[in-house]
């Protein structure tokens, strides 16, 4: 083995041990890191629009694209996020004071039904609710006091979350300012073609903004007109059955008639047919067409993938990060599928040259 190679190699596990490292201490912020990148790329063309007319002075755009990105995407999350904490406390509060008797109403809703589908229950095993009706008022203590506590560890961790805050408001004005010259020596260090790195940087800004931009404004959409027709029908907690169908319209084989749906039919069961026949008209021609047709226009055909593959990297990147997993999943399983999608090319090219001898 010559000095060379040695020398190769040595520097190979260097790299792959300070690499290791870095990612190790950057764990506990790696959320403020992650959305720095995030908004970074969202933001980048408005900041490439500012420093043609700013004369070039990457500063000052940097930190005009910084405020514009505050007062548009954080801030209202931010306020967002303060009033569903605190109306999943009240929440909370209204079911352990016995104030929303989650159990009478699903007894309500039994003795509604017509008589022979309440036989037919029985008949099916199906008529005993107290099994279903005890798991539905612990799940919602559960769900209720989860949001309750968040809202209590917030108060506790303020000074964690300024401190993940600020440093992701530095790294993003860095990233605006330096993202180009960033990229590139990345690009650089990569073992890959030209070719292959800037598909693969294609497929990454593609798939970031068709599930930031695209996916999130489809579900905030369907999430603000839903909480203003629970609004207008005077829905209980209308703000967090806001947030709940955005959050479910981010799945495509769920969406939020999952929660729009069973009210309408709780409506009608109780005697309300208006506001169920309002609710459901509403739910079908005004929240699910916003998928319909905002969707390709913000996404692009080019950048979808398959609904079930879009689910399941949700729910797993969901489950593994927790919230920022709705976008670290999808982005993970379009990289991964472009990525085999670019090796299977290359090896159809290295079989060409055989197959033609």
């Amino acid at each position: 083995m010559n000095k060379d190679t040695l020398h190769n190699k040595s520097l190979l596990v260097l790299l792959v041990f300070v690499t290791l490292a870095f990612i190790w201490i950057m764990l506990p912020f790696y959320g403020a890191v992650f959305w720095a990148v995030i908004l970074g790329i969202l933001f980048a063309p408005m900041q490439r629009r500012l420093l043609i007319k700013c004369n070039r002075r990457r500063n000052l755009t940097s930190l005009l694209t910084l405020l514009a990105c505050l007062v548009i995407a954080i801030l209202p999350m931010i306020i967002v996020g303060m009033l569903l904490l605190q109306e999943g406390a009240n929440l909370y509060k209204s079911i352990e004071n016995g104030q929303l008797d989650i159990a009478g109403y699903i007894d309500h809703a039994k003795h509604m039904l017509p008589t022979g589908l309440q036989h037919l229950l029985d008949r099916m095993g199906m008529g005993n609710l107290a099994g279903l009706r005890d798991k539905i008022t612990k799940s919602a203590m559960e769900g209720s006091q989860y949001v309750a506590s968040q809202a209590f560890s917030f108060g506790q961790g303020t000074f964690d979350f300024i401190v993940s805050f600020g440093i992701m408001l530095y790294l993003l004005f860095f990233f605006l300012r330096d993202g180009h010259d960033l990229v590139r020596r990345i690009r650089a260090a990569l073992p890959l073609a030209d070719q292959q790195q800037r598909r693969l940087q294609l497929k990454f800004n593609r798939v970031v903004r068709a599930t930031v931009k695209g996916n999130l404004l489809v579900a905030v959409t369907q999430g603000a007109l839903g909480g203003c027709i629970f609004w207008y029908l005077d829905i209980s907690s209308a703000l967090l059955w806001a947030v709940l169908m955005a959050f479910m319209s981010l799945l495509p084989a769920v969406g939020a008639g999952i929660v729009w749906g069973p009210v309408a039919g709780w409506f009608v069961l109780n005697g309300d047919t208006f506001d169920g026949i309002v609710l459901a008209l509403f739910g079908v021609f005004v929240i699910g067409l916003v998928d319909n047709v905002l969707r390709p226009i913000l996404v692009g055909k080019d950048t979808r993938m398959p609904d079930y593959l879009v689910l399941v990297s949700t729910m797993g990147g969901l489950a593994v990060f927790g919230l920022n997993g709705f976008v670290i999943g999808p982005l993970i399983a379009a990289l991964f599928m472009s990525g085999w999608s670019i090796y299977s090319e290359t090896q159809q090219q290295v079989r060409l040259p055989r197959d033609i001898d």
